[in-house]
């Protein structure tokens, strides 16, 4: 039997993270969960997010019982526990010691791109909500508890050519690549948030990746520092990204 792979896979807000769900769920030895730590982020931080009180409903509300099950037997007889996480779910008081039970993996996107794209929902925003500043101290955290840097994966790198991206993400974590890794069809799952609704329109109508398109856009004078601040993080992680 193949060695159990617990893979926590860490993405800001605005990235690829639910079609990279949709292409890991594609296996035939994975099944997927979908940000296990939301719950308990709403029910601590009481953000207004659409669909919030079903959210916390949903569970778990209380970090610990989602970490037992993160580092638990894996569900459903796979091998492989593909786990979809915003970094700004771990909230500063969770314990981060459970990250050593799983491997962690670097879903990342440059700022600019995030940046515009989030302000089109929130015009303000502040730096935790844009996740950079928590992707690079979980990053960080593993690399210096690990000894050894965890892969990290740029989105853009992936639309360019999934093949290639994801064929040297299974090679760096061991596992073989699966053509059905490409293409899925469309709909939502049963795998998928509550929350699916709300925020999976785009997605829920995609086959797989679709090509990298540059975007003009530009961030506005008024959010230069965040936006400087979130280069630092992801120049970072992109200096030893898998290419």
């Amino acid at each position: 039997m193949p060695t159990p792979l617990r893979l926590a896979m860490w993405s800001g807000p605005r990235n690829i993270s639910t079609a990279m769900m949709r292409s890991w769920g594609n296996r035939d030895d994975t099944i997927v969960v979908d940000e296990p730590l939301y719950a308990h982020y709403l029910f601590h931080t009481k953000k207004d997010h659409p669909g919030a009180a079903e959210v916390i409903a949903a569970g778990p509300t209380h970090w610990r019982e989602a970490v037992a099950q993160l580092t638990g037997p894996i569900p459903g007889r796979k091998t492989i526990y593909f786990q979809k996480h915003m970094t700004h779910h771990l909230l500063p008081h969770i314990d981060r010691a459970w990250l050593g039970q799983v491997t962690n993996v670097f879903l990342i996107r440059h700022p600019r791109e995030v940046i515009t794209s989030f302000i089109k929902i929130v015009p303000r925003p502040a730096l935790e909500d844009v996740g950079f500043t928590q992707q690079a101290d979980i990053f960080t955290w593993v690399r210096n508890h690990t000894k050894t840097t965890p892969p990290v994966v740029d989105a853009k790198d992936v639309l360019d050519n999934p093949r290639r991206t994801l064929h040297q993400l299974c090679d760096a974590l061991g596992v073989p690549f699966q053509e059905a890794m490409l293409s899925w069809a469309p709909g939502l799952r049963p795998t998928d948030g509550i929350w699916a609704p709300h925020w999976y329109k785009e997605v829920e109508t995609t086959t797989g990746f679709k090509p990298y398109t540059p975007k003009a856009d530009q961030v506005p004078a008024t959010l230069d520092g965040l936006y400087r601040r979130c280069l630092e993080c992801y120049e970072m992680m992109y200096a030893v990204r898998l290419h």
